[in-house]
C-alpha cells in the first residue's frame, strides 16, 4: 500500500472511529441531563388476532423504545387469564402470542385490552368473530383458484383483444396506447392510496406512508437506469408491453392481498363480492398490456407469458392475504408497484410523442386525450364494483 494510499485510508477512517466512541459514550453515559420523564413511552401493536375454538390468539410486537411487560389482559370489558408464548416481558421488537381461552361467540364483536405495568392500555377489536380459517392443503389450493379468477383470467381475456385491436388505423393506435395511459393513471393512484392507508395501519416505528414513497422512487429509477442501460429498439415494444405486465402484476399482488385478508377475516360474502368486482375490473388491463405489441406480430407463448406476469401475482397475494398479512411489508409492496407503473407511463409517454412526430401529429391531440379520459373513466366505473 502506498503512502497516498494510507493516508487516504486514515483520513477516511478517523471520523468513523470518533463516530463511534461518541455513540459508545452516550449510550453508556447518557446525556447528562437528569429530568425525569414525564410518562412512559410503551407502544404495543397487535399484529394479528386468530380465533380458534379455545378462544384467541393475539400476536403482538413492541415497537415503543423501552421494555414493556403486559400485566392485565381484558376481554370485553372483563379480566382474563391468558398464557404468554416467553414472556409477558417484551424487548424493543420482540414478538409474543398470547393465548386467551375465551368463549367467543360466532358473529359478535369483541374487544381485546392489554394493561401494561405502568397502566397504558391497547387495544385491538375482532368486528365479527368466525374462526380463523387454517393453513391446509385445500385452503392454500382455494386461494389459488381465486387469484386464477381475479388475475390471469380476466387479463387473459383482454388480451384476446389484440387482432381486433390490430386493425385501428395509426391514429387508432395512438389512441390505444392513451387508453393504456389513463388506466395506469387510474391504477397508480388506486396503489399509492392503498399503500399509505396499510402504511398508516403499520407500526409507527417502520414509517410505513414512508416505506410507500421511497419504494416508489426507487423502482422508478431503477426501471428507468435498466432502461438507459442500452435497450434494443426492435425488441423495445414488446419489452415495453413486458413492464406494464410487470407493474400490473404488483398492483394485482395487492388486489390479492385485500380479497385474502377478506376471507381470512371471515368476511367471506365481501370477498366473493371482491372476486367478482376485481374480475371485471381487471378485463381491461389486458387491452393496456397489448397495445405496445399492435405494430409487431408477437408469437402465442408471448401472450401466455404475459398473462402470468401481470395476473399470478395475484394468486400469491391471496396467499398471503390470507395466511400471513403484514401491513409494513404490503405497504412497502403497494409502492414499488406504483413506482413500476409509473415509470411504465412515462416510456409510453414517449413513444407516443416519437409516434406523433413521425406522423407528424400533436401528441396531445383530441383523440389521444379522449383515450386517457377513457381509460380513466373505465378504470373508476369498474373500482366501483370494489369499493364500498
Amino acid at each position: 500500500m502506498t503512502m497516498t494510499n494510507w493516508k487516504m485510508w486514515m483520513w477516511g477512517g478517523i471520523p468513523v472511529l470518533l463516530l463511534i466512541t461518541i455513540v459508545t459514550v452516550i449510550s453508556q453515559v447518557g446525556t447528562g441531563v437528569k429530568e425525569q420523564q414525564a410518562a412512559p413511552i410503551e407502544v404495543i401493536n397487535f399484529q394479528k388476532i386468530t380465533l380458534v375454538d379455545e378462544g384467541f390468539k393475539v400476536s403482538v410486537l413492541n415497537s415503543g423504545p423501552n421494555e414493556v411487560t403486559i400485566s392485565q389482559v381484558i376481554v370485553d370489558d372483563a379480566f382474563w387469564n391468558a398464557d404468554f408464548s416467553a414472556s409477558a416481558t417484551l424487548e424493543r421488537f420482540e414478538k409474543a402470542t398470547i393465548s386467551i381461552p375465551y368463549p367467543w361467540v360466532e358473529g359478535d364483536p369483541h374487544e381485546i385490552k392489554l394493561i401494561t405495568s405502568n397502566g397504558l392500555i391497547f387495544s385491538g377489536e375482532v368486528d365479527a368473530a368466525m374462526k380463523t380459517p387454517e393453513p391446509s392443503v385445500n385452503r392454500v389450493m382455494q386461494y389459488a383458484l381465486i387469484g386464477f379468477y381475479v388475475g390471469i383470467v380476466p387479463v387473459s381475456l383482454g388480451l384476446l383483444w389484440y387482432p381486433l385491436l390490430r386493425r385501428f388505423t395509426v391514429k387508432g393506435m395512438q389512441a390505444v396506447l392513451a387508453f393504456t395511459v389513463g388506466l395506469l393513471l387510474f391504477l397508480v393512484i388506486d396503489t399509492f392510496e392503498e399503500g399509505l392507508e396499510l402504511g398508516r395501519e403499520a407500526p409507527a416505528v417502520f414509517q410505513g406512508p414512508g416505506l410507500v414513497w421511497f419504494g416508489a422512487i426507487l423502482s422508478f429509477l431503477f426501471l428507468l437506469a435498466m432502461d438507459q442501460a442500452g435497450a434494443s429498439k426492435k425488441r423495445e415494444k414488446k419489452n415495453v408491453a413486458f413492464k406494464i405486465a410487470g407493474g400490473i402484476g404488483l398492483h394485482n399482488l395487492g388486489e390479492g392481498l385485500a380479497i385474502g385478508a377478506a376471507f381470512a377475516a371471515g368476511e367471506a360474502a365481501l370477498g366473493t363480492f371482491l372476486i367478482i368486482g376485481f374480475t371485471l375490473h381487471n378485463v381491461t388491463e389486458g387491452v393496456g398490456i397489448a397495445a405496445p405489441l399492435l405494430n409487431t406480430q408477437p408469437k402465442w407463448n408471448v401472450f401466455v407469458y404475459l398473462a402470468l406476469i401481470a395476473g399470478a401475482p395475484a394468486i400469491v397475494g391471496t396467499w398471503i392475504g390470507g395466511f400471513i398479512l403484514n401491513d409494513t411489508l404490503a405497504a412497502l409492496f403497494f409502492g414499488i408497484g406504483a413506482g413500476a407503473i409509473l415509470q411504465v407511463i412515462y416510456v409510453i409517454g414517449k413513444m407516443i410523442a416519437q409516434e406523433s412526430r413521425r406522423i407528424q401529429l400533436p401528441a396531445v391531440s383530441w383523440l389521444n386525450f379522449s383515450g386517457v379520459l377513457i381509460g380513466i373513466i373505465a378504470m373508476y366505473a369498474t373500482a366501483l364494483l370494489v369499493n364500498f
